[in-house]
Formats: structure tokens, C-alpha cells, sequence
């Protein structure tokens, strides 16, 4: 048999859990930027991407 402040410990996470679940969720109809495919938009620049490495 578990103590007692066990099974109130998993009482307690099984209720957040369930709370989590039941809230309303909203989503935004934020619009994606464009991502040009390869090809298209060949004149514009390039973004820059590098490699920075760290000596501890």
C-alpha cells in the first residue's frame, strides 16, 4: 500500500493533467511567410549562414 501523501500526489498531477486538457484552445489564422522555391527570386541575395564555434 502507497502512504497517503503518495496517492494525493498522484491525485493532484492526474487533475492538472485533466484541467490542461480540457482548456479552449484558439488558433490564429496568422498568414505564413513566403518561402521562395529553388529557381524563383534567383537574382535576389542569398541569406547568409554560418558556423560560429565556441571554446570553453
Amino acid at each position: 500500500m502507497l502512504p497517503p501523501f503518495i496517492i494525493e500526489q498522484i491525485r493532484k498531477r492526474e487533475e492538472d493533467e485533466r484541467s490542461r486538457q480540457d482548456q479552449a484552445v484558439l488558433e490564429l489564422p496568422i498568414p505564413r511567410p513566403r518561402i521562395p522555391r529553388r529557381g524563383e527570386g534567383a537574382a535576389e541575395e542569398e541569406p547568409t549562414r554560418g558556423v560560429i564555434i565556441l571554446e570553453m
